[in-house]
């Protein structure tokens, strides 16, 4: 957007001062700055013919406002900022100062963005945390899943409510009925409040140690993350191909320090039995019970059951 001293050097030879005077005063019947004037009736007309400017940038700007294109194509010389003139007493006078508020569309994807932030993700796809979440919707997909998706968002209440607890959620069910939906859910709806977050998918996760295992600064900057973000979800725990160094000295580890501190959730396709059949067994060791078991007993008495039933959703998109 040109600014009004951009116009007026476009115009040339003796009919300057005319066209100048001529912008001034259409600038000064102009409903906005009417509008200001109504606002501010100490504003006299001396002040604002001296401050031509910032009248012109604050009309232009309240223009594109009414007429916005989106935040990714605004017009405004400042993206997502519009001008905002105020009458501040200065050496015992009165003066308008010109100030950059940033509009609603800017709040909002500041927001986001701080949201963002909050959550990260290892291995999960981003779609999950960045699609918008309904509540109406998540209900009413399907009935089936309606008392485990009403002890959620009990759990999210709560937590806004009364703080974080340290206690988490064991969310299982069969494939596809919306369990990292729902904690993504989680997720995004308590990092709304300020709260930081991880997601991992555990089968890649777990995949990807291997090569952490040479790399010892990734290694613990990694475990270091999930050991104290505020909520830690181990995503679909049960389908990992473990080994004793990941199930003893990472998860084990994780685990033995949020116990008491900071919840954990975890989405499965196995119930409590199941997940301690796979977590005893190992494809070097083969079984080893008691390690199964003392794994649980991190888990276990750390988590409220959520038992999520329900439709494939994945087959009903497909």
């Amino acid at each position: 957007m040109e600014s009004l001293g951009q116009v007026l050097k476009q115009i040339k030879g003796p009919s300057f001062l005319r066209k100048s005077q001529d912008i001034a005063d259409e600038l000064l019947r102009d409903p906005i700055v009417k509008e200001l004037r109504a606002e501010h009736p100490e504003m006299d007309e001396t002040r604002l013919r001296a401050n031509l400017p910032r009248l012109y940038q604050y009309v232009n700007d309240r223009r594109n406002c009414a007429n916005c294109p989106g935040l990714e194509k605004c017009p405004n010389d400042f993206e997502g900022h519009y001008s905002k003139l105020e009458l501040v007493t200065q050496n015992g006078q009165l003066e308008l100062v010109e100030r950059k508020a940033p509009c609603s569309l800017q709040v909002a994807k500041r927001n986001a963005d701080q949201i963002k932030r909050r959550i990260r993700s290892f291995y999960v796809d981003e779609r999950a945390l960045q699609e918008g979440y309904n509540e109406v919707e998540i209900m009413g997909k399907d009935r089936l899943r309606a008392p485990a998706v009403n002890q959620v968002f009990r759990y999210i209440r709560e937590v806004k409510e009364e703080g974080l607890s340290t206690k988490g959620l064991y969310l299982f069910g069969s494939f596809g009925t919306g369990k990292t939906f729902l904690m993504s859910y989680l997720l995004h709806e308590l990092a709304i409040v300020g709260y930081t977050g991880v997601i991992v998918y555990m089968p890649e996760f777990v995949e990807d140690l291997k090569s952490m295992f040479q790399d010892n600064q990734k290694l613990k900057d990694t475990v270091e993350v999930m050991k104290n973000c505020d909520l830690l979800i181990f995503d679909d725990i049960g389908a990992e191909n473990l080994s004793p160094w990941v199930r003893d000295h990472v998860l084990g580890a994780i685990l033995n320090f949020r116990m008491n501190r900071k919840p954990t959730f975890y989405t499965s396709n196995y119930d409590f039995d199941g997940l301690e059949k796979h977590l005893s067994f190992t494809s070097k060791d083969g079984e080893e019970i008691y390690k199964g078991q003392r794994l649980m007993d991190r888990i276990l008495p750390f988590v409220d059951v959520v038992h999520l039933h329900g439709e494939n959703q994945r087959r009903i998109r497909s």
